[in-house]
């Protein structure tokens, strides 16, 4: 009887043993980004085109015109009635409220210059086109426009998921999910979803975020409304309850165990 609890007690200690080894491990290569790039010293490059977004109703624009008066000073000449277009924004509730809408027919609406058409346009032909109208009514100004509305969304298994306004012109997939604090432990580096709005309907891509034909890819460049989804790594729900599963493993071994023992001890008094 002895020499069977040993070696029963044995098995369940290497069983308990193998479960949390094999369950944890996880490759390195598994946790890096690109990582079928070449091992070389030498500079490659990737050519890619980068989109050049198009604007489109319900997005709200940063518009400023500045001159210079023949005293020196530089006035704003699109501030409203109360100055505070000529006010820096202090936060993102006041961008949206102060900046300007491009309204259900395209349409935006400035101060002396009156309504643009602005809709499938790019940020620069809508800066040539009002710094063209603005010629027309001051001399030596300069137009500057951004795009205020560029927002982007990060779902799934990353560190920080939630929706992000990105305030530069262009911003990559990595860069979005670096903004969302990276992949969790129980994302899936190669398997990304990535959802973008269109006229027609929502476009979707597979992304594999250790993939280098990622930065020729269509959707290595976000738009603003993307969405990107990190997908969970099959065995996410049992990582999570392994410290579960292993208290009741070895609470069980435990039982049997000290079982075995109690049967092996009067066994033998007998």
């Amino acid at each position: 009887m002895a020499k069977l609890s040993s070696s029963f007690r044995i098995y369940i200690y290497q069983i308990l043993f193998l479960t949390i080894v094999f369950s944890g491990c996880t490759s390195t290569e598994k946790l890096t980004y690109l990582n079928n790039l070449p091992e070389t010293s030498e500079t490659q490059y990737f050519p890619v085109d980068v989109p050049d977004y198009k604007i489109q109703y319900r997005d709200i624009l940063y518009i400023t015109a500045k001159a210079m008066t023949p005293e020196g000073a530089i006035v704003g000449l699109l501030q409203d009635i109360s100055g505070a277009r000529n006010q820096y924004f202090r936060d993102e509730a006041s961008q949206y409220i102060m900046g300007y809408n491009v309204d259900e027919g395209g349409y935006i609406y400035l101060p002396v210059v009156e309504k643009v058409q602005v809709a499938d346009k790019s940020i620069e032909e809508v800066r040539i086109i009002l710094q063209e109208e603005v010629d027309k009514v001051f001399n030596n100004a300069y137009v500057e426009v951004k795009l205020l509305s560029f927002k982007f969304t990060v779902l799934g298994e990353a560190n920080a998921p939630g929706t992000y306004v990105n305030y530069n012109n262009y911003l990559t997939v990595l860069e979005a999910v670096g903004r969302a604090g990276g992949v969790s432990d129980y994302g899936r580096r190669d398997r990304v979803l990535l959802i973008r709005p269109t006229d027609d309907g929502s476009k979707t891509y597979r992304i594999n975020l250790q993939d280098k034909d990622l930065l020729t890819s269509e959707a290595y460049f976000l738009q603003p409304n993307d969405v990107v989804i990190i997908e969970p790594v099959k065995h996410k729900i049992f990582n999570m309850n392994l410290p579960t599963f292993s208290f009741v493993l070895t609470s069980v071994t435990s039982a049997i165990t000290t079982t075995l023992l109690l049967i092996n001890f009067f066994g033998n008094s007998n």
